[in-house]
């Protein structure tokens, strides 16, 4: 079978962020079993010696320069009234791809768009033979952030968010088959196509990037590991610096926190007259194994959390939000507490500072989880079996 995957984000290195990870790993497992053609497209940011080693992961690897945006705010608004495609989509069209899909598609038995943003390539004349892999849903990430007043631009997102449901109420339309990452993207994307396959394929974990912690460090260290410049992850920090950690400090007055993750945002510098902030760093998975407990108060963001996977995997403690431990079994046995509320949070941190024992539980049970049910060959056998039955 030959494979045609569309993704406007360049995959590599698997460690930047959530959508090169997913689009990676799948694409490399897929490769094992059929041919595969990347087409993608390169920042500044790539390196040559980043293309040649994508390049050993797939049949055909094409690269696109990613062309800069010098439309204003003004005009990315008019054209997404006028058209109805967001910025975030219009901003990486690429009309040298487009070309290249319009003139090689009928080569392909599948053509996958890794993330949605890559739906715009698809014609409708293609519909039997697409796939998109919505990585979470935009209409509900917005309507997510205003209704937990997380939105950085208010006023701005409740003008979006009508066009934002007709957007994706209209792109649903085009594919058969739809995979999103948790029953929640599912639900929500179910009532824009009614008539599409929409499978569930969760994320995976590379156990060598995180190895599973060989003890427990103790003490009263707290940890949140993402990348500093993503919306969510600001807000999330914050919450847990500003709020969270005073809290828990005015009962274990050594508690200690660091921020893990590149790219960290001058409002993201800020905090580190409170904590530590790392900036991009060689393993995450030695900072996790180095605390007493991962904290991941995620107040918005749909799809299933990167995070939260890797801290499981490598063994660290969590308590996390409702929306960090989307999509995932925490409960039965228990794998991570569970807080929404400060005072939730301190409860639960204290409960895990004060039980080794609990600590050790929560631990293993994570690991297991991931061992079991969140590998990337798993997933990528689940993403076969999808374009197989194209």
């Amino acid at each position: 079978m030959n494979i045609l995957m569309l993704s406007t984000t360049f995959p590599y290195p698997p460690t930047k962020g959530g959508t090169q990870v997913r689009t990676f790993h799948l694409l490399k497992y897929l490769h094992q079993f059929h041919s595969v053609t990347l087409l993608t497209q390169r920042s500044a940011e790539v390196s040559d010696a980043e293309i040649t080693a994508l390049r050993e992961q797939v049949s055909e690897l094409v690269v696109f320069e990613k062309e800069p945006d010098r439309s204003n705010k003004f005009q990315r608004f008019a054209n997404f009234l006028l058209e109805g495609t967001p910025p975030s989509v219009r901003s990486n069209y690429s009309p040298a791809m487009q070309a290249w899909v319009d003139q090689h598609h009928e080569k392909f038995e599948v053509i996958t768009c890794e993330h949605s943003v890559n739906e715009i390539y698809i014609r409708p004349e293609f519909r039997d033979k697409a796939v998109v892999n919505v990585h979470s849903s935009v209409y509900g990430s917005c309507l997510n952030q205003l209704q937990t007043r997380t939105s950085e631009y208010t006023v701005r997102d409740r003008i979006n968010l009508p066009l934002l449901k007709r957007y994706e109420k209209r792109f649903c339309r085009k594919f058969s088959n739809i995979v999103v990452t948790t029953e929640d993207d599912r639900a929500q994307l179910r009532n824009f196509n009614l008539a599409s396959k929409i499978s569930i394929i969760p994320n995976g974990v590379d156990f060598t990037e995180f190895p599973y912690r060989t003890g427990d460090p103790g003490g009263h260290h707290l940890v949140f590991i993402g990348a500093m410049d993503n919306l969510a992850n600001i807000d999330a920090a914050k919450f847990l610096t500003l709020e969270i950690l005073p809290a828990v400090q005015a009962k274990y007055p050594d508690t200690t926190l660091s921020l893990v993750g590149a790219r960290p945002t001058p409002e993201i510098l800020q905090l580190q007259t409170h904590a530590t902030v790392t900036g991009r760093v060689e393993s995450i998975a030695e900072h996790l194994h180095h605390a007493t407990v991962c904290v991941i108060p995620m107040r918005t963001g749909y799809g299933i959390k990167n995070k939260t996977l890797e801290a499981m995997a490598a063994g660290t403690p969590i308590v996390s939000s409702d929306r960090g431990l989307e999509g995932l079994q925490f409960n039965a046995p228990i794998r991570a507490l569970r807080a929404n509320t400060v005072p939730e949070y301190v409860a639960a941190i204290s409960r895990l500072f004060d039980d080794a024992e609990l600590r050790l539980k929560l631990s293993e049970n994570a690991r297991s989880l991931i061992e079991t049910q969140y590998t990337w060959e798993r997933a990528g056998q689940q993403y076969l079996q999808v374009l197989e039955r194209k």
